[in-house]
């Protein structure tokens, strides 16, 4: 596949515009836990790897929460959420993992709420889960990034609140 200068130049700026906004952008591994179930969704899209002749580069997770997913890309960055608002969504841009299951684990309280996993079927794969959320299911939320060998590539919490009237 053969991408515009244009197509590259995009990607890198959004990166960037990631980065400046305070999503996590993140190589490599850290640790792990265990989950459940939740709707998920995922696709390939535009992107450069480099070339043979350079040095293989570890594997890239962004991610972040939103309320909604539209053109493969998220609407809004949320990190805290009114119980309003009833579903909330994991969006995820993995690099360099074709080939590899990646799962979206998503924790409350301790417990494994929902585990979602994905085939990683591109050199840039941009994956999204989303879950219904109790209105008394208060409190912090966290979303794991988990490796099919168990290892944590990611995490980010959210938290859920009762609506101010």
């Amino acid at each position: 596949m053969i991408f515009s200068l244009r197509a590259r130049t995009a990607t890198i700026r959004r990166l960037a515009a990631f980065a400046a906004l305070g999503f996590w952008v993140i190589s490599g591994p850290a640790h792990s836990q265990q989950t459940d179930t939740a709707e998920a969704s995922g696709s390939e899209a535009s992107g450069s790897e480099a070339s043979g002749s350079e040095a293989i580069a570890a594997p890239t997770v962004v991610m972040q929460f939103t309320t909604g997913v539209e053109n493969r890309e998220p609407v809004d960055q949320v990190t805290f959420v009114e119980n309003d608002i009833q579903k909330i969504y994991l969006f995820s841009d993995l690099r360099r993992l074709t080939g590899q299951t990646v799962t979206h684990r998503w924790t409350y309280k301790g417990q494994t709420m929902a585990e979602i996993a994905f085939q990683v079927r591109g050199p840039r794969w941009r994956v999204w889960s989303s879950k219904d959320l109790h209105l008394d299911w208060l409190g912090d939320w966290t979303v794991e990034i988990v490796s099919q060998d168990g290892e944590v590539f990611a995490a980010e919490t959210f938290t859920y609140s009762a609506a101010t009237e």
